[in-house]
């Protein structure tokens, strides 16, 4: 899907994506909207392809597989 933002979001929002295609140009622009918004809740995604172009253009395809699991952190001793 080109050039909708809005629609990309509300269709995460509602689980009604099967795969993401991500294509990384090799330019910083430094502005600009936001592809996933900055609250919500976070989604795992599994990689299923990833290629390049001779330009530098990166291509990663997605699956979202829903909540992510993260590790918890192992407190470390206190040498005081």
């Amino acid at each position: 899907m080109h050039g909708s933002g809005n629609l990309v979001r509300w269709l995460l929002a509602n689980h009604l994506v099967d795969e993401i295609t991500l294509l990384t140009y090799p330019v910083v622009i430094g502005q600009g909207t936001r592809l996933f918004p900055d609250a919500g809740p976070d989604t795992a995604l599994e990689l299923v392809d990833s290629r390049s172009t001779p330009k530098g253009v990166t291509i990663q395809v997605y699956r979202p597989t829903g909540r992510p699991q993260y590790a918890t952190a192992t407190p470390t001793a206190s040498t005081t």
